[in-house]
């Protein structure tokens, strides 16, 4: 049965005043805003601000202070009898889940590594939006074994998304729903993103992008997570990209807290062994939802079951003492948890009410994670190093591009995302072929781009750095690359000494001319030639303007036929061979010169023999 979900509709305004600073930076990146409206008619668009999962419920379970025996509850998922595992239950992660939150991490590593995504953050929102996938209810291919949805997306406690996807992947025919273990809404998975193809990807390379397979969702997740030159190592990025999924002060506290606690460790447990979380933001079991089904836990004063017939959850976060009463709910407004003896306790403007666990015992709440302080804003990006950037084609710049990010006062800046970005009129390349790079200053305000490898294009070209989401002006970096030193060459022969020949009007035979180059005996490969008809001025030869002469063979047009008599771009090969095209000759008969030249002034004159042609009667 798929799980459905209710959330309570409270404006505190902490949260309120949170949501308003971030839409606009993430409107930008968010899927819907980037979208062109491909509804059916009379389909309402998907609200600009709608966040991925469609503001919907999430678990609102805290992370445990560290034990070195996990607690044995109601939900603990080892049978009896086996044996302990080391630290507590809730820092285990499904085996399968926890492959899909690794590979994703190390392919958006090698695709952006200036991102810096690490997998436990997707561990975090993993949690909080479906309990890692149900406590890896899933197959060997990573899909949910049953659909896990998000409520109806109906305007009524959450944002209104009609229908966008005709049910294909929730199921709903009438409104949108969150769908799969990191719960994307329709439109944001098939609609925008880098491509305007949605934000759903392929994680598991089996052709398909399938929301409801943790492969594909975790691939899709951190690519959303990472956009528009996000580094989720600066607080204020990973910050965004948090509240992207979910526009909540206490649901970024939530995952944050979920993702600190994920790296002080955790362990894989087997596929359908995860520990289940047991509290959900929401409202009581009243619901919305057409069936008015909930999925609360019964007997544990947990969820809504019995245990807890109001429905009260602790929050993580601020509370709003006075807020309006829940949806469907009978609370009084007020936000917090009950004690084993059933008094009611708020929580405080900063501090959450206390969790309690599954036995009833209640949980000390961990310190939420530090903050760093947010790096200052750059007004500057500049060069360090006049020299511009050189290389032969073929070979590594052994100089790197490096720019400083600098504040108003002139002083540098830490933590700033600086994007190296290749034109398309040169083929040089950073590491892997990456045509950009994304790279943080560090404490001296310094950016140093990777090492750049030259193609076998000559020629200038320039290298942009630009602070990403940043108002500096970007510096234009110039790159140079010269063409590779031709080999040596002492000495040209021709491989036949048969007399060429040839008739005015007619061509000489194909292949006449072959020669070889070699330098102090050995083979020469790879030198340039240069082919010319020449006069025969002993003091003073020139190109002719008569006689034998070669086509150009990237002409087209009325210009293949014109006759060409200095020929360049050719080469020798492996073997110091080289043999000249097609020679064609005019209606002058009579002997001509060909000179052949390298770079370093060999040179190879042979005679070429033109007879009259025959006189008809």
């Amino acid at each position: 049965m798929a799980a459905t979900f209710r959330r309570r509709l409270r404006r505190g305004a902490a949260s309120t005043a949170v949501a308003a600073l971030v839409l606009a930076a993430l409107t930008a990146s968010q899927s819907p805003a980037g979208a062109k409206n491909t509804a059916a008619k009379g389909q309402e668009p998907t609200p600009a601000d709608t966040p991925i999962d469609g503001g919907a419920a999430y678990y609102t379970d805290l992370p445990p202070l560290n034990s070195p025996v996990p607690p044995r509850g109601s939900n603990d998922p080892r049978p009896d009898g086996d044996g302990i595992v080391t630290g507590p239950a809730q820092a285990g992660i499904p085996a399968t889940v926890l492959a899909a939150y690794k590979k994703a991490e190390s392919e958006i590593r090698a695709a952006d590594p200036g991102c810096r995504l690490p997998w436990q953050l997707l561990a975090g929102i993993g949690k909080v939006e479906s309990g890692q996938a149900r406590g890896g209810a899933v197959d060997a291919e990573g899909t949910t074994l049953q659909p896990i949805l998000g409520p109806q997306l109906n305007g009524r406690g959450f944002a209104r998304i009609t229908d966008t996807d005709g049910g294909r992947y929730d199921g709903d025919r009438t409104h949108d729903r969150a769908v799969g273990p990191m719960q994307f809404i329709p439109s944001t998975w098939s609609q925008g993103g880098p491509t305007g193809t949605g934000w759903g990807a392929d994680g598991n390379g089996d052709g398909k992008k399938d929301p409801n397979n943790v492969f594909d969702a975790a691939l899709a997740a951190g690519t959303y997570l990472c956009a528009g030159g996000r580094n989720l190592s600066v607080q204020q990025d990973l910050d965004s990209a948090v509240l992207g999924y979910n526009h909540s002060e206490e649901y970024l506290r939530t995952v944050l807290s979920w993702f600190a606690f994920y790296r002080t460790g955790s362990y894989e447990v087997p596929d359908g062994k995860g520990v289940l979380p047991a509290h959900r933001d929401g409202a009581n079991g009243t619901g919305d939802h057409p069936s008015g089904r909930t999925e609360g836990r019964t007997g544990h004063g947990h969820g809504r079951g019995t245990g807890d017939p109001a429905g009260n959850h602790p929050r993580p976060g601020k509370a709003k003492p006075n807020g309006p009463a829940k949806p469907g709910g009978s609370g009084d407004g007020h936000t917090g948890s009950h004690t084993p003896g059933g008094d009611h306790t708020p929580g405080t403007p900063e501090t959450p009410g206390t969790p309690q666990t599954p036995g009833g015992k209640p949980t000390p709440t961990p310190k939420p994670p530090t903050t760093p302080t947010t790096p200052t804003a750059p007004t500057a990006l500049q060069r360090v190093g006049d020299q511009d950037l050189t290389t032969t084609a073929g070979t590594d710049f052994t100089t790197k591009a490096q720019v400083r990010a600098t504040d108003a006062a002139g002083k540098p800046v830490a933590g700033v995302p600086v994007r190296f970005t290749l034109p398309d009129t040169t083929d040089a390349r950073f590491p892997a072929g990456a045509t950009t790079a994304t790279v943080t200053t560090g404490k001296d305000g310094l950016a140093t781009a990777p090492t750049l490898h030259a193609g076998d294009k000559t020629g200038d070209f320039t290298l942009r750095a630009t602070a990403v989401g940043r108002p500096a002006p970007a510096v234009d970096i110039k790159a140079t690359v010269k063409a590779k030193p031709a080999p040596k060459v002492d000495l040209l022969t021709r491989t036949s000494d048969k007399e060429l020949t040839a008739t005015a009007g007619h061509a000489f035979a194909e292949d006449a001319v072959e020669i070889k180059a070699t330098y102090q005996g050995e083979i020469a490969a790879g030198v340039p030639i240069t082919a010319t008809m020449i006069t025969d001025d002993p003091d003073h030869p020139v190109q002719n303007d008569k006689g034998p002469y070669f086509k150009d063979p990237q002409a087209t047009g009325d210009n293949k036929d014109k006759p060409l008599r200095t020929l360049t771009g050719l080469t020798t090969d492996a073997d110091g061979l080289l043999k000249l095209p097609k020679i064609y000759t005019d209606s002058h008969p009579g002997t001509f010169l060909l000179r052949l030249t390298t770079p370093n002034g060999t040179t190879l004159t042979l005679k070429l023999k033109i007879a009259a042609p025959p006189k008809t009667a």
